[in-house]
C-alpha cells in the first residue's frame, strides 16, 4: 500500500484507495504485498463471474490470437451471434453495441430524439429520477438526478425532467406536458443507495408509456446480466421496455456496452444516425458471448438469488442489534446495508479485514460480488463485511462517548 503517495502522471480524476491488486481468482484478489482479499464489489458490478474465470480466459486467449478488430464497415459474426443471444434472454428485438454503459445510454438518449421527430416534438423532454446515475458524458450526466454529478458542467444538455423515484403520482402529474417523449429509469437505484422500488412500479411506468406513446428505457447497466436473479431486473415484472441498456458484467471486465431495442424503437436508428469505431468488435463480442454462455450453463440467475438471500440474511443476523443498522435492501447479488452513522473510513476498515466493498449515497454499504459464489464464499463475505461494520460502529461510539 506504500505507493499511494508516489508521484503520478495521471489526471487526478479519482480519489484512489491506497491499495493495488496484482491478480485475482474467482472472488479473491491479491495485492502487491501478497495479501488476499474477498471481492464483494466485483469491479463495481463488472466481474459477475469473478476473476480469471477459465471459460472467459479461454475466449480472450483464442480471440486475441485470431482477430481483434475489423470495423463496422463489415459484418461481424460474433456481433451477430451476441445480438441474437441477448435478444433471446431479454425478449428484445435488436441491439446496437458500443464500448461502455455511458455509450449505451447515449444511444438510448439519441433514440428519444428520433422518436420525438416522429411525434413532431421539437423540444423533447425525457423524464429521469432523483438519485439516478446514467453516466459521465455530457448527455448522461445531464440525465443523472444528482446535483453533485452536475456541478461544474453547466450548461447541461437539455432537457431532462428529474422526478422523485418510486412515485407514480409524480409522473402522472406531468402527463399534460406534450414535450415529454420518454422515461429513463433504473429498476433499482445503484449509485443512489440500492433503492428498490415498490412491486408494480415498472409495470405502472410501462402502462403510462404505452398510453402516452413515450419510450420506456430501462438503464440496466448495473442491474443487468443476472445481478438481481434475472437476466435483466425489469423482467421480474414481466414487462418489455422499448429500450434496455447493458454493460458492466456483459464483458466481465472487457469493455462493451449494448443498447437493446424492441418494437418500433428497433427501427429508429438507420445508417448514418449512429456509430462506433470499436463498438461490437470481434474481440469484445466473442468474450461477451462466452460470458452469456457460461452464465446459462451455470444457472447464474438462480445462484444470484439463493446466495443473495443468504448474504442478506447473514448480515441481518449479525447487525440487527446495532442501533446504527437501519435496513438492508436489494435483490440477488445487488445489496445495500444502510447505516445511521457517518461512514467515513468504513471502506478502509473493510480493507483491513481483507474485504472489498464501497459506500454509496453517503451511508449505504454497497455489495456487488460475483454472482457465482458458493455458499461458503458468501458466508465468509458476510462475516468480513459484518465485522467491518461492527468495528466501525464501535469506534464511532467510543469517540462519541469520549
Amino acid at each position: 500500500m506504500s505507493f499511494a503517495n508516489s508521484p503520478s502522471s495521471l489526471i487526478p480524476a479519482y480519489a484512489r484507495l491506497p491499495v493495488s491488486f496484482d491478480r485475482g481468482d474467482g472472488v479473491r484478489l491479491w495485492d502487491h504485498d501478497g495479501n488476499e482479499y474477498f471481492d464483494a464489489l466485483g469491479g463495481i458490478a463488472v466481474c459477475g463471474l469473478g476473476h480469471s474465470h477459465p471459460a472467459i480466459t479461454a475466449a480472450i486467449t483464442e480471440q486475441a490470437g485470431t482477430l481483434l478488430h475489423t470495423s463496422n464497415l463489415f459484418s461481424v459474426t460474433h456481433q451477430e451471434n451476441l445480438a441474437k443471444k441477448l435478444c433471446s434472454v431479454s425478449g428484445m428485438d435488436a441491439v446496437f453495441f458500443g464500448n461502455s454503459g455511458a455509450e449505451a445510454n447515449e444511444a438510448a438518449i439519441k433514440l428519444t430524439r428520433l422518436h420525438a421527430r416522429k411525434k413532431n416534438v421539437e423540444h423533447p423532454v425525457v423524464i429521469t429520477f432523483n438519485g439516478s446515475f446514467h453516466g459521465r458524458t455530457m448527455a448522461t450526466l445531464s440525465a443523472t438526478g444528482n446535483e453533485k454529478v452536475h456541478n461544474g458542467f453547466s450548461p447541461l444538455v437539455g432537457e431532462f425532467l428529474h422526478l422523485p423515484y418510486n412515485d407514480i403520482a409524480a409522473i402522472e402529474n406531468v402527463i399534460g406536458n406534450k414535450n415529454v417523449v420518454a422515461i429513463m429509469v433504473e429498476p433499482i437505484l445503484g449509485e443512489g443507495g440500492i433503492v428498490v422500488p415498490d412491486n408494480g412500479y415498472l409495470r405502472a411506468i410501462r402502462k403510462i408509456c404505452d398510453d402516452q406513446n413515450w419510450l420506456m428505457i430501462c438503464d440496466e447497466i448495473q442491474t443487468g446480466m443476472a445481478r438481481t436473479g434475472h437476466w435483466f431486473a425489469c423482467l421480474a415484472e414481466q414487462i418489455t421496455p422499448d429500450v434496455i441498456t447493458s454493460a458492466k458484467a456483459l464483458g466481465n471486465g472487457i469493455p462493451i456496452g449494448a443498447c437493446l431495442t424492441a418494437g418500433d424503437a428497433a427501427k429508429l436508428i438507420q445508417p448514418g444516425h449512429h456509430g462506433s469505431t470499436f463498438g461490437g468488435n470481434p474481440f469484445s463480442c466473442r468474450v461477451a458471448l462466452a460470458v452469456l454462455e457460461t452464465m446459462q450453463k451455470q444457472n447464474i440467475t438462480d445462484n444470484a438469488k439463493t446466495t443473495g438471500d443468504l448474504l442478506m440474511n447473514s448480515l441481518t443476523e449479525s447487525l440487527h442489534n446495532r442501533p446504527e443498522f437501519k435496513q438492508i435492501r436489494g435483490r440477488g447479488m445487488m445489496i445495500g446495508v444502510e447505516l445511521d452513522t457517518d461512514c467515513t473510513g468504513l471502506v478502509n476498515t473493510g480493507l483491513n479485514n481483507r474485504v472489498v466493498f464501497n459506500v454509496t449515497a453517503g451511508n449505504t454499504v454497497r455489495l456487488l460480488p460475483p454472482c457465482n459464489l458458493t455458499e461458503s464464499e458468501t458466508s465468509e463475505i458476510a462475516r468480513r463485511v459484518a465485522d467491518s461494520i461492527l468495528q466501525h460502529c464501535e469506534t464511532k461510539t467510543a469517540v462519541t462517548d469520549a
